[in-house]
């Protein structure tokens, strides 16, 4: 029988750590929801000592989310294992996850701390924390990089104080799979007590072997994974949630283990979190890549259409990689375009659905067939759950190599008052972003990122939607918006406006 493995997400707490991936509360609540739909075993929801935000969105995820265990991470501080656990006590499965680092090198430079005093706090806060809580995880920060002898110390310790999983860093993915996997025999081999803790492994993929490490700790008896949606991470990122998902389904005869993972979720989750991030995956990533399924070369589609296992290991479908089945076009009415939102796993309420359907038939008034990444971008670029504070009505740009360029907005405000400023700009996009600038008083925001493709790289017409993101910030946070129309500028003023929205409804007051 397959041995199963559990997976702990941490999208929301490692990966948003990665700059310029921060989300705002609606945002991780909805990449919460998809993990849940994805069946993963846990969702280390945020750090929640780090700012009220996060303490605020733990806290939400915790109450809202249920059928899987939310966590909280902390340092082996009193102050913030409380934090912790005020945060994640309504969860339906709490759990406090609380790490201190155990290399010679972070001890000495970092904690500057000897092992015996790192000993001693890492078993007197798991105690703390588990008065607390029933489920407490112990993370040695830098495991691959300390010594054995002093890891297995600390790891009886801490399972004799409480804690029920304990797990083993690749920090700075310094570690191969030959060295982890012998490092989780040698936990198995001389902890006397590790029989009472689930052992688990957070590879960071510095090398390029996130996923490879984290897959020989499982062969190795590992029982829990901790990995993140698209590799988002620090620094080179995370083991992939997806690839180690996909490796075990794909490979069953070599694995022989498993995991309550749907792969056919796996899809719209990573859609989710790059909509939520602003950051796009490379073209060839791996499993959810946009040519990850793609063949180009005549060799390999004369391969695939004699056969689709010639060139294909896994199928689109098992990801959730949606195929058209029917054509939606002008003449589609709302029950077919309600049916395949919920065959593209987009769960929405009816408002929502009657103003999506609504966009539906603008887009394809525009275009003589509507795809499915064209209805993934409209739903995606839609404002969700974030109210509109500021509403594009409409725009006119006047541009040429030899003059000046320069557009005319118009937005709708809240209160449903028009309000139309006039800007110049290097170029058209610059000067509509300049003239939103003008309405809202947007002085104090910066510009951080903007990227622009197209939704469908299949639709080469003219008609094919362009979709735009944007990232903000203002006193040090950032926001991040999406928009999609077949005008450039106006999918850059969508975006534009939809990461003001989420600035402008996060800190609770208009500019």
């Amino acid at each position: 029988m397959a041995r199963q493995i559990k997976i702990f997400d941490t999208t929301l707490r490692d990966g948003e750590q990665a700059p310029g991936c921060s989300m705002n509360l609606q945002d991780k609540l909805e990449v919460a929801e998809s993990l849940a739909r994805l069946g993963v075993d846990i969702i280390e929801a945020g750090f929640a000592i780090a700012s009220p935000g996060d303490f605020q969105s733990v806290q939400a995820i915790a109450r809202s989310i249920k059928g899987v265990t939310v966590a909280s991470l902390s340092r082996a501080l009193e102050k913030d294992i409380d934090a912790a656990w005020n945060a994640i006590r309504d969860a339906e499965s709490p759990r406090i996850h609380t790490f201190l680092a155990t290399s010679p090198l972070h001890m000495e430079y970092k904690l500057k701390k000897t092992p015996d005093q790192v000993y001693e706090q890492a078993v007197k806060m798991v105690a703390y924390a588990r008065n607390l809580c029933g489920d407490v995880e112990f993370s040695l920060e830098d495991a691959s990089r300390s010594d054995p002898a002093f890891m297995y110390r600390v790891i009886e310790g801490v399972i004799n104080a409480g804690a029920s999983t304990v797990n083993i860093p690749d920090t700075v993915g310094y570690a191969v799979p030959e060295e982890f996997s012998a490092l989780i025999r040698g936990i198995k081999n001389n902890v006397p007590n590790i029989d009472k803790a689930v052992i688990s492994v957070h590879c960071h993929n510095d090398l390029g072997l996130g996923v490879a490490n984290s897959l020989a700790a499982a062969m190795a008896g590992a029982d829990q994974i901790e990995c993140t949606v698209n590799g988002l991470g620090e620094r080179a990122g995370n083991a992939a949630l997806e690839e180690i998902v996909m490796n075990l389904y794909t490979r069953k005869d070599y694995y022989n283990m498993t995991t309550r993972v749907d792969s056919t979720q796996i899809w719209q989750a990573s859609k989710k979190v790059s909509k939520a991030t602003g950051v796009r995956s490379q073209p060839n990533k791996a499993v959810v890549g946009e040519n990850a399924f793609a063949h180009e070369s005549g060799i390999h589609q004369h391969g695939v259409l004699a056969n689709r296992a010639t060139y294909e290991i896994m199928t689109p479908e098992s990801i959730g990689l949606p195929h058209n089945k029917m054509v939606l076009g002008k003449h589609s009415g709302r029950h077919a375009f309600e049916e395949r939102l919920v065959y593209l796993g987009h769960r929405v309420s009816e408002e929502r659905l009657a103003s999506l359907f609504e966009e539906f038939k603008v887009l394809a008034d525009k275009k003589k067939t509507v795809s499915d990444r064209d209805i993934d971008a409209l739903v995606t670029g839609s404002s969700g759950g974030i109210p509109e504070t500021y509403k594009l009505d409409r725009f006119v740009i006047n541009s040429g190599s030899s003059i000046t360029a320069t557009s005319v907005v118009r937005l709708v405000m809240k209160d449903g008052t028009r309000v139309e400023k006039v800007s110049i700009g290097d170029g058209p996009v610059d000067a509509s972003l300049n003239a939103v600038d003008k309405i809202i008083g947007g002085s104090e925001i910066k510009l951080e990122d903007f990227s622009l493709q197209i939704v469908d790289a299949t639709d080469t017409g003219a008609d094919a939607q362009g979709e735009s993101h944007i990232r903000i910030s203002r006193d040090g946070r950032s926001w991040n918006g999406s928009g999609v129309s077949t005008d450039i500028v106006e999918s850059t003023l969508k975006a534009y406006l939809s990461a003001i929205n989420a600035m402008t409804f996060e800190l609770g007051q208009e500019l």
